[in-house]
């Protein structure tokens, strides 16, 4: 009888063990059969040497790739890739947007030389990782997502369809490379790398999720990944790789008759929350509960639709477009990003300027034509309302707007990120304009704290 280990739809199962024989603590008797979640796989590899119990998990591949970039790596860049080796290829690398994450993990493919997973966000992100690779080892890459399914020994997924893949292709892969790593916590998304067995894993982000999204159901990075091995804050980079900054707030008053929808909305959400204590006793989870209890209390659904009506308010108040007609003009010569918190103001936006508008709806087509006119120089603003937050490459744009304050940390610091890619000696700014005594204040400055 000869005792193995294979990989089989995520999981490591073990072969011909007898009864009697100890099998350490992840496996658990499954349908007569030992299994593991196969992200278990490197810490086992002492235990299967030890018990002579052949290896037949890994089917990833050697490589043979010659790194086409030209670029030096900057010296940051040199060590973020010595601190993920130092912690045993295992880990997440936090760099500033725009400090050349995609170069690091380029880099970190070319010294592993092996079968190598890339998992993006977005169908956009995955087409561009897609001409990264190619343009960097100039071999064929594997696709695989909804669309298109290819498997090669570099591909590149989505996190919506990386489950799929890993269930069924999983030990094809050595390396594992999660971009913007901080979607990893959620609840479907983490299994992809609950059931890899690839024991070389690299996690990439400019913001590294917090505790709080880390619980209540959500896998937590360091355990799927990795602890963060290597961390450049924004002000390390700035003036040097990355642009130089401003920001500037802007505050706008409300009109007579908003000022009145505002408050009365306001006394109806702000009774409920505080007379209920939701924010203390539920932390960051505190609208999660308000959305729960206004399925069965009339009162919660009251305060939630109120907070729903006054949000609106906000993101349509009169003020912030006269700010944003007098900022365009301004700036009338130079590439502007303006950002909004709802797609219903975009098109109003995009319709007053007779600007181009890119969301959630907008085909990948058109995106391409509008962000190659746009990088040469053919329009001069485009307006979005999130889709734009994250690994688009915009290098030209040094203005950017954001209508509203309610975005979180994240949101503001990639959004500033998408300005502040290098160009010439050109400076970057953000305008945040948000509307005097209003939840907006407070938003902000609690994130600017953060």
């Amino acid at each position: 009888m000869s005792k193995s280990i294979f990989f089989q739809g995520g999981t490591l199962v073990l072969r011909d063990i007898d009864a009697e024989e100890y099998v350490p603590a992840p496996f658990r008797l499954i349908k007569e059969r030992w299994r593991c979640e196969g992200y278990h796989y490197g810490s086992l590899r002492p235990y299967l040497r030890e018990q002579a119990i052949y290896d037949a998990v890994p089917r990833w591949q050697p490589l043979n790739l010659t790194l086409r970039e030209q670029r030096v790596p900057h010296d940051y860049q040199h060590e973020a890739l010595a601190a993920w080796e130092r912690a045993g290829c295992c880990g997440s690398i936090v760099l500033p947007t725009g400090a050349g994450k995609t170069f690091v993990a380029l880099q970190t493919i070319y010294r592993v030389q092996r079968s190598t997973v890339v998992v993006a966000p977005t169908i956009d992100l995955l087409h561009q990782w897609y001409a990264r690779l190619v343009n960097a080892f100039a071999v064929d890459i594997g696709v695989y997502y909804g669309g298109e399914k290819r498997v090669l020994p570099l591909t590149v997924t989505t996190y919506h369809s990386a489950g799929d893949l890993i269930a069924d292709y999983g030990n094809s892969f050595k390396l594992l490379i999660f971009d913007e790593v901080h979607h990893l916590p959620a609840p479907s998304w983490g299994e992809a790398a609950l059931m890899a067995p690839a024991p070389l894993r690299l996690g990439l982000t400019a913001t590294y999720p917090e505790a709080h999204e880390q619980t209540n159901g959500r896998w937590r990075v360091d355990e799927l990944i990795g602890p963060i091995v290597y961390t450049k804050r924004l002000e390390e980079l700035v003036g040097q790789q990355l642009a130089e900054y401003r920001t500037q707030r802007l505050r706008i008053d409300l009109s007579p008759q908003e000022r009145t929808r505002y408050d009365t909305d306001y006394a109806t959400y702000i009774e409920f929350v505080r007379s209920h204590q939701l924010q203390r006793r539920y932390g960051a989870g505190w609208i999660m509960e308000l959305m729960r209890l206004s399925t069965t209390d009339p009162q919660a659904r009251r305060a939630l639709l109120a907070r729903q009506r006054l949000l609106r308010l906000l993101a349509h108040a009169e003020g912030k477009f006269a700010t944003l007609d007098a900022l365009l003009c301004e700036h009338l010569n130079e590439r502007v990003l303006v950002f909004t918190e709802h797609n219903s103001m975009a098109y109003e936006i995009s319709c007053r300027h007779f600007v181009p508008i890119i969301t959630c709806e907008t085909r990948a087509a058109e995106r391409k034509h509008i962000l190659d006119s746009f990088q040469d120089g053919r329009y001069r603003v485009i307006v979005t309302s999130r889709v734009l937050n994250e690994g688009v490459d915009v290098p030209e744009a040094k203005v950017a707007i954001v209508l509203g304050g309610t975005s979180g940390a994240r949101e503001y610091a990639q959004r500033l990120g998408r300005v502040l890619r290098k160009v010439e000696n050109k400076q970057a700014v953000l305008y945040e304009v948000i509307a005097r005594k209003t939840l907006e204040e407070g938003m902000a400055q609690r994130r600017h704290r953060r």
